[in-house]
């Protein structure tokens, strides 16, 4: 198990943010848990604790971005997302302000802290907003480069990253392109495409399958907007099944965003891991994700599910 994806924002930041002056960080009193004062031990005149109050944390980064710096804004996903909603939309998206919201804490992985602290609709929210670019990386090193292209970007982002540690899959050298997906295991069978969290558990599903000649493609769809279509129409053309895989509500995020293109280009029967349109409630994330459905073994379920209604 490597990192958490918030470990390595903070990480980023420091080491971007060193080397880029215009580069200023906000947070809502959490910054222990976002990681941002990894920025704040290196460039504490550049760090900022708005207090717990994210409707004004938005609203100040979206004030700095039309001075012509670049804002990164941190709090939990829950609260960043569903508490400063409307200056999201309104302050930052409408007027295509240079803001980095990175929210962390993101899914059933919270844990202990319970349902009203796991956001199981950020991606829903932030995918519906114009102008948003929403991104949930995989592990460290993609975190990175994400982190790294939303530095150099112009224009509203959203990152996704999590509380708990996750596999590493993403090969060294690797630069983040929005738009643009990443095969991490070859089939012809069935294709997982995950992402976040759900990366991890897709290849080892991959790989459990294979022991039963069975060889599902996976693909880490971390750009959720705008999304790879032509992966997913290449996948459903050449696979003829598609399982979607997500630490998140199966309504509207990465099952949704994948379905839109398949329903319009290349239908074929799909299959979707994630919560089930309910609350999460306390406990470990292994425990959670378990409950939950959201393993490996519910994936490689998933997959035999679909190959059967081919």
């Amino acid at each position: 198990m490597g990192k958490a994806t918030r470990e390595a924002y903070g990480n980023a930041l420091a080491r971007i943010g060193k080397e880029n002056t215009d580069i200023i960080v906000l947070d809502a009193d959490l910054s222990k848990s976002t990681k941002t004062d990894t920025f704040k031990a290196v460039c504490p005149e550049r760090f900022f604790n708005v207090g717990i109050a994210e409707q004004n944390l938005i609203s100040v980064g979206a004030g700095l971005a039309a001075a012509g710096k670049i804002p990164f804004v941190s709090s939990f996903s829950m609260f960043a997302t569903g508490r400063a909603f409307e200056q999201i939309r309104n302050a930052v998206c409408y007027p295509k302000l240079n803001v980095k919201v990175c929210a962390t804490h993101a899914g059933i992985t919270v844990g202990e802290d319970g349902a009203t602290h796991q956001s199981l609709e950020d991606i829903s929210c932030m995918r519906t907003l114009p102008n948003m670019t929403v991104v949930v990386p995989a592990d460290e090193r993609e975190t990175e480069a994400v982190i790294e292209w939303a530095a150099s970007y112009n224009g509203p982002v959203y990152v996704r990253l999590g509380r708990a540690g996750v596999d590493d899959v993403t090969t060294e050298g690797y630069s983040f392109v929005p738009g643009k997906s990443t095969i991490l295991v070859d089939g012809s069978d069935a294709t997982i495409i995950a992402c976040g969290a759900l990366v991890g558990p897709a290849v080892e599903a991959s790989k459990t399958l294979s022991e039963s000649n069975i060889f599902a493609r996976v693909i880490n769809m971390a750009s959720i907007k705008p999304i790879d279509a032509e992966a997913i129409i290449k996948a459903a053309a050449e696979t003829g099944a598609i399982v979607t895989a997500e630490e998140h509500n199966i309504i509207g995020g990465l099952g949704s965003a994948v379905s839109e293109v398949v329903v319009s280009n290349k239908p074929v029967p799909m299959e979707f891991v994630g919560v089930q349109d309910t609350f999460g409630e306390s406990g470990t994330p292994k425990e959670l994700m378990a409950k939950y459905g959201l393993t490996a073994n519910d994936i490689v379920e998933a997959v035999k599910r679909v190959i059967a209604r081919k």
